[in-house]
This record gives structure tokens, C-alpha cells and sequence, in this order.
């Protein structure tokens, strides 16, 4: 038994679990119309992972950034058979990979299209991604409920992910975007847009 969809319109779902010791959140992004899916960041807990990808049509993974506990189960998808993506600013930090991601292209899930945001500042390459046609941002480490994405780690500029989120999230998405972040609870773009100021006050 797979996990009911965590979000679901006329064209996608999106299953949601939590994994490993930091709770990392994974999304499974399934096209209604084909069954096909992509699996967003393959942090831990291979096995069940791997059941999530056979039981909902996973055909590759994507990861939106290189940080260890994001990609503990990236050797053990791969091995099964799955690509992994990264952006070529992280891909270091990956045991390996497959192919490269860049910015503002479109990665086709079956009839779905998943248009890519690159956000520096959490990482030198987060990526996030949109679902073109439902109102999802998938955040990774880059926007929480509450402000960015931790920048006091490898890669991490706190400048840089403020304009990030400013420049390529805030500016762009609608009020009604609903954030689906790399840890904890969903939120929305309107929720947390009116706060900006208030993190670059308080520096993180």
C-alpha cells in the first residue's frame, strides 16, 4: 500500500513521505493521464523508496541540491535502474549521476511538464521545480514555511538565496503557489512573501 496523493489536480498527483533522520521530505510527481512519474530527491530509506518508484511509475529521479541528506539513497536507485539529475554546481557532491539539469527547461512526465528554477544559496545549484498548469512549487532546501533554506552549510550564501527567492520565486509565482519544501510542512508563496524583509533583518 502506497501513501495516498499529498496533492492532487486534473492533471498530477503528488505523494509526500518523510524519510531518514533529518525527515526528509520526497515527492513522487505522477502524471494522471500516462501513470508516468518522477521522484524528487532520494534521501534515505532505499527499499521503500525503490517499492514508491515501481508501485507509481517512476521513470528518473531528481535531486534539488547535493547535500548528504538529500542523496543517501541515490546509489541504490541507480543501481536499480533509475537516472538521477542534478545540476552541475552540485553534481560533485553526488556519488554519481546521470545527467545534468538545467535552468529554466522543461522536463517532460508523461503529458506533465516540470519547468526548472534554478535558486542558488542554500547550495551553488538548488534547483526548484514547477508544475506548469497546477499551482506547485517544489521548493527543495531553498523556501520554508518561515524563510530560506539554511545557508551556513557547503555552498551556502545568504545574499545569494535572498535574491533567489526575490528574483526567481516571489517575483514570478502566483500568491496561491503552494510550497512543497524539502523538510516540514507545505506553505504558500502569499504566506511567506510578505516576510522578506523581515529575513534579511534578522540574516538567515
Amino acid at each position: 500500500m502506497h501513501p495516498e496523493p499529498h496533492f492532487r489536480d486534473t492533471q498530477a498527483e503528488i505523494t509526500k513521505v518523510s524519510v531518514g533522520p533529518m525527515d526528509n521530505n520526497v515527492y513522487i510527481v505522477r502524471c494522471r493521464e500516462t501513470g508516468d512519474s518522477v521522484l524528487l530527491d532520494a534521501a534515505n530509506e532505499h527499499e521503500r523508496l525503490l517499492e514508491l518508484c515501481q508501485a507509481l511509475g517512476v521513470r528518473k529521479v531528481l535531486e534539488t541540491h547535493g547535500h548528504w541528506d538529500h542523496i543517501q539513497a541515490v546509489p541504490a536507485v541507480r543501481d536499480a535502474g533509475y537516472e538521477v539529475g542534478i545540476t552541475a554546481a552540485d553534481a560533485a557532491m553526488l556519488p554519481s549521476y546521470d545527467f545534468v539539469l538545467e535552468d529554466d527547461t522543461v522536463i517532460e512526465v508523461g503529458r506533465l511538464r516540470l519547468r526548472t528554477v534554478l535558486t542558488p544559496g542554500h547550495t551553488a545549484g538548488s534547483m526548484c521545480f514547477v508544475v506548469e498548469g497546477s499551482p506547485v512549487l517544489l521548493s527543495g532546501d531553498t523556501l520554508f514555511p518561515g524563510g530560506p533554506g539554511a545557508t551556513k552549510f557547503e555552498g551556502g550564501d545568504f545574499a545569494t538565496i535572498i535574491r533567489s527567492i526575490d528574483d526567481r520565486l516571489f517575483s514570478k509565482l502566483a500568491a496561491d503557489t503552494i510550497v512543497l519544501p524539502g523538510h516540514g510542512a507545505d506553505t504558500t508563496i502569499g504566506d511567506e512573501r510578505p516576510h522578506l524583509q523581515e529575513w534579511i533583518d534578522r540574516g538567515w
